[in-house]
């Protein structure tokens, strides 16, 4: 029956025990997401942008996408157009060479990119963080010593930014549930920009028909006296209407217009009319019709 001979069996040559499932290689992991388009899962190329999500892209496979229409995956369904992205401004790390892709262990590598104020390379051990609003990267130790001590502008760049706009990179499940609540922020922060640029573009408007229909005041200083004279220019469309009103064709026009106040007019032609003198004194009837004066 076998077992002759004086053999001791093993515990584990006799009994069969369920295998442990194949478990990720967190290493690997971390340095494929820190290196690799989240897009297309090749090799990250300049210039590499971020979402909203602080997920890192080639800047260049992303416009395709966007060009061509396709339907993007599961993960990058909020970008929907070059609004929904940010290009980094990444500092190179002196220490990376070409070996560094392939050769070597993972824990000996370096990384392509480094923080520009402590040096800590962004390869996925140290939490790293964009700014949206100029798109510096730099470490999140960095960013807390330094926004302790002074406002909230960019230290690389000096440009202002708010709390929304910080973006950490690569995050864990809480960091992806905070950066969509970010989004959303900046997303009613810009669209209560553009409300306001409207409204202030119609007052503009407003302001500018209002001083162009209005006449201008100009205040003139003489040298003798003390006292100032103001000088009203009118508008040039209401002169010509004043200087038409005073035209002596026009006057005739009014209904208390009389031939017998016409400075112009001669005495013959001022007696053919019954507002003539000679025809008010007289007591017979008009040779034509009437005198209305006595009917």
């Amino acid at each position: 029956m076998g077992c002759d001979g004086g053999t001791i069996p093993k515990r584990d040559e006799l009994v069969r025990v369920k295998q442990k499932p194949e478990q990720k290689d967190k290493d690997a992991e971390r340095e494929f997401r820190w290196l690799h388009c989240s897009l297309t899962q090749q090799r990250l190329q300049e210039p590499i942008a971020m979402c909203g999500m602080g997920r890192l892209y080639s800047k260049q496979s992303l416009i395709e996408r966007l060009l061509e229409k396709e339907k993007m995956p599961e993960m990058s369904e909020h970008v929907k157009s070059l609004k929904d992205i940010k290009t980094l401004q990444l500092t190179p790390n002196p220490a990376f060479t070409e070996e560094d892709k392939t050769e070597g262990l993972l824990d000996t590598r370096h990384a392509p990119y480094i923080c520009k104020l402590i040096g800590l390379e962004m390869s996925g051990k140290f939490r790293f963080v964009a700014l949206w609003s100029c798109g510096c990267v730099v470490s999140e130790r960095a960013l807390k010593q330094i926004k302790g001590n002074s406002s909230s502008t960019c230290p690389l760049c000096q440009t202002p930014y708010s709390v929304e706009d910080i973006v950490v990179l690569n995050g864990n499940e809480e960091d992806l549930e905070l950066m969509k609540v970010k989004m959303e922020m900046r997303a009613a922060k810009r669209k209560s920009s553009k409300k306001d640029k409207k409204e202030a573009k119609k007052v503009e408007i407003k302001t500018e028909t209002d001083e162009s229909c209005a006449s201008t005041v100009v205040t003139e200083k003489p040298s003798t006296s003390t006292s100032s004279k103001v000088k009203v220019v009118a508008n040039p469309k209401r002169l010509g209407t004043a200087n038409a009103m005073q035209d002596p064709e026009l006057k005739r026009l009014k209904n208390d217009f009389s031939v017998a106040k016409d400075p112009k007019a001669s005495d013959v032609y001022k007696s053919l009319f019954t507002s003539h003198k000679t025809e008010k004194e007289q007591e017979r009837a008009h040779w034509i019709t009437y005198n209305p004066f006595y009917n």
